[in-house]
């Protein structure tokens, strides 16, 4: 991992980060519905294709199965960016896509929205974890746990339970419920998406079969919400992370150190709209998804960031705990070393 955090002495010889980020919050509505329907047009039209190549063979299905997880991933991103109100200058506008994309994407859009606004307020924050972000425990809290409640927590953070079963669980079932932080608004909203995804499913199963239904949306829903729950984790859960104690917490720097950039291969950074470069969208969630690498590239400032490439983000599976002591993310192997001293 490239790693060139800024610091409050390097950030004192440039702008203020609001003058930095300003020019680029405003949303271009022409690109917003480009981004629209390069999205969803070729979405639908694989997904068709999809369902006539089961006809053929299901390893071409499956194979067309990976272009159209990443088209519903840039359909995500259009929710997320409307939950922000980086889309569209109006807010009804941004509402009435996102639901959209929420039914789509098996998302209540306006909990989701709710949820992921404490996720921006509070990431890096030890006090007020828990709501629209990973569980992290640190060193001190894990070892203190009884043996059960370390159990439930290693089996919450290993791989196959939080890239595997986990992305399921979170799509599937859990946004199918009102959250303990969700408003009237939120609730009515989630109850319409869930009205939207049945009728979407007797309407489907009904003109194509059921099991095509399945067959051909499944690998999609597996791959897009596995895909979604990795590209939240890895701009998290890098070694050299923020965690502060709530007094200590500075929002700018949870932004640009709690936050990486991962750096992907220009095919895959289209798919996932630029969410790499999450720094920036921490530092500065109005800025639209396609003006990201614009801010990026003109600033210096916001290119002082922990890097991560594709094969790197692999070394951040077996980070499990925050280290308070040495101020970095660990495995549990880490404890041997704690308890052999």
């Amino acid at each position: 991992m490239a790693l060139r955090l800024p610091t409050s002495q390097s950030m004192s010889a440039y702008p203020s980060w609001q003058e930095i980020v300003a020019k680029y919050q405003n949303p271009d509505l022409r690109r917003s519905l480009w981004q629209i329907v390069n999205s969803f047009a070729p979405f639908l039209i694989l997904w068709y294709l999809m369902y006539r190549s089961l006809e053929y063979s299901y390893w071409l299905t499956l194979v067309l199965a990976l272009p159209t997880a990443g088209l519903l991933m840039r359909v995500f991103i259009i929710l997320h960016d409307c939950g922000h109100g980086s889309f569209f200058k109006s807010q009804r506008a941004s509402d009435m896509v996102g639901t959209v994309c929420g039914v789509l994407t098996f998302t209540p859009y306006l909990q989701w929205r709710h949820e992921h606004a404490i996720h921006h307020a509070s990431s890096g924050d030890l006090a007020r974890r828990g709501t629209g972000d990973v569980v992290t425990l640190t060193v001190k809290e894990y070892l203190a746990l009884s043996w059960w409640e370390k159990l439930k927590y290693r089996v919450y953070r290993h791989p196959l339970v939080m890239f595997g079963i986990g992305p399921t669980i979170i799509f599937l079932f859990t946004h199918r419920f009102p959250s303990r932080v969700a408003g009237k608004r939120e609730r009515l909203n989630l109850h319409l998406t869930n009205l939207g995804l049945l009728a979407l499913f007797l309407v489907l199963g009904w003109a194509i079969g059921f099991k095509a239904l399945l067959l051909v949306h499944g690998p999609i829903f597996l791959l897009s919400s596995t895909v979604g729950v990795w590209m939240f984790y890895v701009q998290h859960q890098f070694e050299d992370t923020y965690w502060k104690e709530h007094q200590a917490w500075d929002y700018v720097m949870a932004a640009l150190q709690g936050s990486s950039f991962y750096r992907l291969p220009k095919l895959l950074q289209w798919f996932t709209g630029n969410i790499g470069l999450h720094h920036i969208h921490h530092l500065s969630p109005k800025i639209p998804n396609y003006n990201l690498q614009k801010a990026f590239d003109e600033n210096p400032l916001l290119q002082q960031v922990t890097i991560v490439t594709l094969w790197e983000s692999l070394r951040t599976i077996p980070l499990r705990l925050w280290d308070e002591n040495q101020g970095r993310m660990v495995g549990f192997g880490h404890l041997k070393t704690l308890q052999s001293n």
